[in-house]
């Protein structure tokens, strides 16, 4: 990677490995959880196209605001039940998120995975560049969706 790393998240859950990469690469499961708890994915945004340069995107509903956020991506790596790499572009506009323009700054991030018998590890980690103050809550935000997968692996 040639971005500066930002942060890492990593947490263990009590479900296997098969079962938690399922979670992570799934587009069905991805629209169940992967938000920020007390947020939502917009139905239908959500994309998990596991593949090199296959598409990766969602969009979050935050209560109370007028705007959504969206997120979309391309895999550049994929190691089955190990890790998965993909760009990440963000932007608050519905057309350029539709239009998906893999021209404009973007972060990269790797989820890594670890078989623990029968249960498994994750490790989100960010990079690319952002103001310090902002990387805090960046992992903040993070810490959240792991608290959603864990709410959706646990259902």
């Amino acid at each position: 990677m040639n971005f500066p790393h930002l942060y890492s998240v990593e947490r263990q859950f009590n479900v296997s490995v098969d079962k938690l990469w399922h979670a992570w690469t799934d587009a069905s499961a991805l629209e169940v959880w992967h938000h920020p708890v007390g947020m939502s994915c917009v139905p239908g945004s959500t994309h998990s196209e596991l593949e090199i340069d296959g598409l990766w995107a969602y969009a979050v509903q935050v209560p109370g605001r007028e705007s959504i956020s969206y997120f979309f991506g391309k895999y550049t790596l994929i190691q089955e039940n190990l890790r998965f790499e993909h760009s990440m572009h963000y932007t608050e506009s519905k057309n350029e998120f539709e239009d998906k323009d893999f021209n404009t700054p973007a972060h990269q991030i790797s989820v890594e995975f670890e078989s623990r018998g029968d249960k498994s590890w994750s490790k989100f980690s960010q990079y690319g560049e952002a103001p310090e103050g902002q990387v805090a809550l960046m992992a903040q935000g993070i810490e959240s969706y792991f608290d959603s997968l864990d709410a959706f692996l646990k259902s």
